[in-house]
């Protein structure tokens, strides 16, 4: 193996999987925790601040034998926004998208508005997304905008 490719090779390589590439660093575990890998048995890989040149330094998770549904993936997007989706099957990406914010979302974000009845009553919260590129969001129940820097994930 060649002194280029060994030092390229920081993250082992996923026979069948999802990678999800170019996470911005200080997002890393947030989406950590928005997929639940900690309660997952899966091989996963968690790489943060590898060299990127798009980016400056980027965030990388592997996870072996798992792939999710795509509005799993898409909120996502609430919080790293651009990042990319490799499908893996027998070590060749199959699959590759950038990921974006769904329409709607449900139960995933909290109102910011203390009146709202979601955070009164035992009911799942529901937003449109008004501004894919902003990333604001309206709740469905009392229209409070939340915009993309204020949104609390519950």
């Amino acid at each position: 193996m060649t002194r280029q490719k060994i030092r390229e090779m920081q993250v082992a390589a996923l026979e069948n999987g999802t990678a999800i590439d170019h996470i911005p660093p200080e997002h890393l575990f947030k989406v950590t925790s928005l997929l639940g890998l900690e309660s997952m048995n899966n091989t996963i890989t968690i790489g943060n601040n590898f060299k990127s040149n798009k980016m400056g330094s980027k965030g990388v998770i592997k996870i072996s034998n798992k792939f999710f549904e795509e509005d799993v993936i898409n909120r996502i997007a609430l919080i790293a926004p651009n990042v990319i989706l490799n499908i893996i099957h027998d070590f060749e990406v199959v699959e590759k998208k950038t990921v974006t914010l769904p329409d709607e979302i449900t139960a995933l974000v909290k109102c910011n508005n203390p009146k709202c009845i979601t955070n009164n009553e035992p009911m799942p919260t529901h937003f449109d997304v008004i501004d894919k590129e902003k990333g604001t969001l309206r709740c469905r129940y009392c229209e409070r905008k939340v915009n993309k820097e204020d949104i609390i994930l519950k």
